[in-house]
């Protein structure tokens, strides 16, 4: 996503967190990328007391938005049921233009269990929040990742296919029902995939040379579902703004496939195809442990800031508790 000619909001510092409760992430995606006054809005929304936005990621082709959040659970869980009511006031989806698909204004709310034992909790504050949008909200929600209901649609792009007009005409034929919420879109806000997960990367890779139809080969090869690498979601897209392809990958499984294996593999398929790839970007924060050893230079990072480090943003152990 972001590059050099979207307004790229940066680390906002809202709140100290303390560690005396245990602190949460969450990295909500808004499909508003272009306006930065609604941006700023939605920030609005999320801000309060135990809660602090790490990162804001915009980008006015993908015309989407995504915030890195840490909270304590409780604050943590109003700010997203607040961020899904100030989407549905300040987003209209039957208006969304972007190359990013999307199924509602606030299209995803994953939280993010760092460590395995913090699932428990991840899977617990999802649960809740997808049910306090469906509830208060009157908006569909759809539970995915480790709060799936149908083991057949336990990630997002299993309900993105044909965006928010695909998915209201799966509902209306009753071949999808949502969790939470009414049956059937809202006719602004439209729905809302809620989630619990473990950390996933989000990585661009841009081609120097070539178009859109080298961007989709290298996409259909590298990812897991061509027989790529475990883990890895490609896609190959169009950048207008930026005059120039890319791949957009995530990585839902670092571990495994770690972002310099990605970004290899897409330089390796460029090159077969006789294009030059060239910068890559971060979408958002990585966990240390997926850079260890590695330096962005040698990933061709764009703008790579070392507070896009998520335990940089996260409180140590000496850190005062918030009241």
């Amino acid at each position: 996503m972001n590059h050099s000619e979207t307004g790229q909001i940066g680390v906002v510092d809202r709140v100290p967190l303390g560690v005396a409760a245990p602190v949460v992430v969450a990295v909500p995606n808004v499909a508003e990328g272009r306006d930065e006054r609604v941006i700023g809005d939605l920030a609005d929304a999320i801000a309060r007391p135990g809660v602090r936005i790490m990162d804001v990621h915009s980008d006015v082709d993908h015309n989407r938005t995504v915030f890195s959040v840490a909270g304590h659970p409780l604050a943590l869980q109003d700010a997203m049921v607040d961020l899904a009511a100030a989407s549905m006031d300040r987003i209209d989806v039957r208006r969304l233009r972007g190359v990013h698909p999307t199924v509602g204004a606030l299209d995803v709310v994953p939280i993010v269990a760092r460590e395995p034992d913090e699932m428990p909790l991840a899977v617990e504050l999802a649960a809740g929040i997808a049910q306090r949008i469906g509830d208060e909200l009157l908006i569909p929600v759809f539970r995915y990742g480790q709060i799936a209901t149908n083991p057949a649609r336990r990630r997002p792009h299993d309900f993105r296919g044909g965006g928010a007009e695909g998915l209201a005409a799966r509902i209306d034929d009753g071949t999808f029902v949502p969790d939470d919420g009414p049956t059937r879109m809202h006719a602004t806000a439209g729905a809302v995939l809620v989630g619990a997960r473990d950390p996933l990367i989000a990585l661009n890779v841009w081609l120097a040379e070539g178009g859109l139809e080298h961007a989709r080969a290298i996409a259909a090869r590298v990812r897991e579902s061509g027989g790529g690498l475990p883990g890895l979601r490609a896609l190959g897209l169009y950048l207008p703004s930026a005059g120039a392809a890319q791949v957009s990958m995530n990585l839902e499984d670092f571990r495994r496939t770690p972002p310099a294996l990605a970004i290899a593999a897409v330089r390796r398929e460029a090159e077969r195809l006789g294009v030059q790839a060239g910068e890559s970007e971060l979408v958002g924060l990585i966990p240390r442990a997926a850079v260890l050893g590695v330096s962005p230079a040698s990933l061709g990072l764009r703008g790579f800031r070392p507070g896009q480090i998520l335990e940089a943003q996260l409180p140590r152990p000496s850190v005062t508790p918030h009241p």
